[in-house]
C-alpha cells in the first residue's frame, strides 16, 4: 500500500513499493483539495500502481519522479 505524502493543491506525492526499495511519485489531480485527490489515488490505487511501474521500468522519471495525472 502506498504511503501518502500531501504535495499541495490536488496533488498527491505517494511511494510505490518495489521490493525492499520505494519509489516516489506523483499525482496531479484536478481536485481542489488534498482530501479529493486521495480519495480519487484511493479508488484507482491498482491502475496507478500499474502506470507508475510501466513507466519506471521505461524510464520515465522526471527529477527523480514518476510523474502521474489523472485517468
Amino acid at each position: 500500500m502506498p504511503r501518502v505524502k500531501p504535495d499541495g493543491g490536488g496533488t498527491i506525492t505517494f511511494f510505490l513499493a518495489l521490493g525492499a526499495g520505494r519509489q516516489m511519485c506523483r499525482l496531479a489531480t484536478t481536485y481542489q483539495t488534498q482530501k479529493q485527490a486521495l480519495s480519487y489515488l484511493q479508488r484507482h490505487r491498482t491502475e496507478f500502481e500499474r502506470i507508475a511501474r510501466t513507466r519506471l521500468a521505461s524510464g520515465e522519471l522526471e527529477d527523480g519522479l514518476v510523474v502521474l495525472s489523472m485517468l
